[in-house]
């Protein structure tokens, strides 16, 4: 992955965190729970990175 810029999905209006300890991180674009971030997830199951991104707007803006 040195190659490839790392998705920070912390910055996704996609991600969101679970109640489940074993599937801390979700993904509400792609409907998966998993115990990494799902960007890492999705790179590694498909070989490709997450074309679902959408970054959050800022507190305040429209």
């Amino acid at each position: 992955m040195s190659d490839l810029k790392r998705i920070d999905c912390m910055k996704c209006v996609h991600f969101y965190v679970t109640w489940d300890p074993q599937f801390p991180k979700g993904c509400k674009a792609f409907g998966f729970k998993s115990p990494q971030m799902p960007s890492v997830t999705v790179l590694s199951s498909s070989g490709k990175p997450c074309m679902n991104f959408e970054a959050k707007r800022a507190p305040g803006t429209r």
